[in-house]
């Protein structure tokens, strides 16, 4: 699989467009545990910390190594998170395919994107129809 992974890696290296993030035995709660332990202390001489500081601080910290997750592909059959990039798919787009990984290919990568590009990304707001209709109802213009 390393060798897989290496392979990858050389013949993708002048790509800028996209990120690819696979995780093996990772755990965000280990790494949430190990970030709040740090901010704890920071945080320390404070009384009562700030709550944006410290969600501030977190988000740095685990987000050092990568941007937050888009697109979350979850394969062979499985609807859950698994303790899989938590903070960093706060706002990704899930999509679940019974397709295992080693057998993950192009058109299965194709059809997972093209689910992505229907979806409408609100990043925890209300769609936009709702949004209109709260707006009516208040007297506004949609």
């Amino acid at each position: 699989m390393l060798r897989e992974i290496e392979k990858s890696e050389r013949e993708t290296a002048a790509g800028h467009g996209l990120r690819l993030r696979v995780a093996i035995d990772y755990s965000s709660r280990y790494s949430i545990t190990l970030v709040a332990a740090d901010a704890a202390a920071v945080f320390s001489n404070e009384e009562s910390p700030v709550v944006n500081s410290l969600e501030s601080l977190l988000t740095q910290a685990l987000s050092a190594k990568c941007r937050d997750v888009d697109l979350l592909i979850r394969t062979g059959g499985e609807q859950r998170l698994s303790d899989f990039l938590l903070w960093e798919s706060a706002y990704a787009e899930l999509v679940f395919t019974d397709q295992m990984w080693p057998d993950f290919d192009e058109a299965d990568l194709e059809a997972a994107l093209k689910e992505f590009n229907r979806r409408e990304r609100r990043f925890g707001g209300l769609p936009a129809i709702v949004s209109d209709h709260a707006a009516t109802l208040k007297g506004g213009a949609p």
